[in-house]
């Protein structure tokens, strides 16, 4: 790493250091920098281009909020930001809180890879270059907790069992490592995750007396909660990371499932947590309570690889998510998988909510084999050479609104029962409509591909897609039997025809009209 030049002793000294180098003044008394001013609102300092580095400078440990003015979340934290700030100075901290409009300081963004608002960074002995984030805190309590955690010792050191019992949160989560050999990987992670994690009790003990009252054997990260231990992971020497237990850590501050609402969504994009799985239902269902219980029942085993959340879909304020997601009304209830590095998305291959159903889902997608969701599938090859054509995205639109051909469409679900029964009958129709001229036999798998459509039913459905026009959509209410889909599909072939007869007889009057037009001019 480079020397840091610290250019504020430099300015202040240049008097001395022009006559230790020969440099003479090039008139009478050398006038005196001004610095540039740092103002204070909440005892924050108010950051721009012209005194940040004095900031830098001056102060050995500063946590700057990068924020915009007319953000909500920014305007939420920054009362909370100036809490800390007044609780650390009364405590004698040794550590500056700041503040950057970025809406008329667009540099910083720029310097510092700002994304999201408000961002917080942490400076740490004047180093631009390379900053802390400071992730996932919202309160000044733990805003204090996190700094201190930054710059002195990360968790409490427990010698005895009265103080470990002591220091266990009766009502909330407390982390306690039982490490007799704290030193090295170990005693990091912990720390690693105590400082990722403000808002919690972190606790240490090489303790005999605490290792037997809690019958512990092994060194042990353990997760205490209201009193009670719901979890512990065996601390082995290099297996144990930093950001998987501070993952696992994190979920135990949210719920086993949690509700997505404007309150919550923050705090589920703040666990580092990058698998969501979503459970999309209104929860007026009459399988409202029954799939939620199986929904939850499953979030235990999956805990701190997937992120279990519940999205109500009769809450009008979700209407964003659900339709990020293309959920619609005739799906639910509906269960989708979302990465968040990836933005890969994945659908549950069952109409029904069941720990059956969730659990192989959970398990196919952490071993890389379930099925991701996209806009279209890639087109098959020979997918027009069969009585049944094969449809995906990329050809939907080009085959079903040719204006020569008459277009009968099944739209299916793969893991459907109802669809495999009718599946062996539509292949029959294909058949026997195989050299039938300007008649095109088609399915398409309907939850692999995106495909607008109005008025979407159970799997399966189908449309009817007429000759001449690109627009018109008929959907089809009758039996799923061959003779009651040959009945439809005539009829509209017939109706074609009259509509075609019709229309040419149109054409040849308007020719004729044109032609006597001619001759009376």
């Amino acid at each position: 790493m480079g020397m840091r030049i610290p250019w504020l002793p430099v300015l202040l000294s240049f008097g001395a250091y022009a006559a230790a180098n020969g440099v003479e003044p090039t008139g009478g008394q050398p006038e005196e920098t001004a610095l540039p001013k740092i103002e204070e609102e909440d005892n924050v300092f108010i950051l721009k281009k012209s005194n940040f580095d004095r900031a830098l400078a001056e102060n050995r440990y500063l946590l700057v909020e990068f924020y915009v003015a007319l953000s909500g979340p920014s305007q939420t934290l920054a009362a909370e930001f100036a809490k800390a700030a007044e609780e650390l100075r009364r405590a004698a901290v040794d550590v500056r809180l700041g503040k950057v409009d970025v809406t008329d300081q667009k540099a910083f963004q720029k310097e510092f890879d700002i994304q999201d608002f408000p961002t917080l960074k942490f400076f740490v002995g004047g180093n631009r270059n390379n900053p802390i984030d400071c992730k996932g805190v919202r309160e000044a309590s733990a805003f204090v907790t996190w700094v201190r955690r930054q710059i002195g010792s990360c968790v409490m050191h427990l010698n005895s069992t009265d103080q470990a019992k002591a220091f266990i949160d009766p009502e909330g989560l407390t982390v306690i490592g039982f490490l007799k050999h704290p030193q090295g990987g170990l005693e990091a992670a912990l720390c690693n995750s105590a400082r990722s994690t403000p808002e919690l009790p972190f606790g240490m003990t090489t303790s005999d007396e605490v290792f037997a009252h809690f019958g512990i054997r092994e060194d042990m990260i353990v997760i205490f909660q209201k009193g009670k231990p719901v979890y512990n992971e065996a601390a082995e020497e290099g297996k144990l990371k930093g950001v998987e237990l501070t993952r696992l850590i994190k979920t135990f501050t949210m719920d086993l499932v949690t509700e997505y609402n404007l309150e919550t969504s923050v705090k589920i994009f703040d666990v580092p947590v990058e698998n969501h799985i979503l459970l999309f239902i209104p929860k007026s269902s009459s399988v409202f309570r029954k799939s939620y219980e199986e929904f939850k029942s499953v979030a235990q085993e999956f805990r701190g690889k997937i992120m279990f959340i519940l999205v109500d879909t009769d809450e009008s304020r979700n209407g964003r998510v659900i339709e990020y997601f293309q959920v619609i009304e005739i799906e639910v209830p509906a269960v989708q998988i979302l990465n968040l590095t990836s933005d890969a998305r994945y659908k549950m291959p069952s109409e029904t909510v069941t720990v059956k159903h969730l659990r192989s889902f959970c398990q196919s997608y952490l071993e890389g084999t379930a099925k991701r969701h996209l806009s279209s599938e890639e087109i098959q090859e020979g997918w027009d050479q069969k009585p049944v054509k094969v449809l995906v995205g990329k050809n939907f639109d080009r085959v079903v609104f040719n204006e020569k051909n008459h277009v009968f469409v099944m739209f299916y679900a793969p893991w459907s029962e109802a669809c495999q029964k009718v599946l062996p009958i539509w292949d029959e129709l294909g058949k026997t409509y195989e050299n039938r001229k300007n008649v095109v036999i088609a399915k398409i798998d309907y939850t692999a591909n995106n495909v607008q459509l109005l008025n979407v039913e159970r799997f399966p459905f189908f449309r009817y897609f007429p000759v001449g026009s690109t627009t018109r959509v008929d959907p089809y209410k009758g039996e799923h039997t061959l003779d009651a889909f040959v009945a439809f599909l005539e009829e509209k072939i017939k109706a074609g025809k009259k509509a075609s007869s019709k229309t040419k007889k149109k054409d040849v009057a308007k020719k004729e009209g044109k032609n006597t037009t001619k001759e009376e001019l």
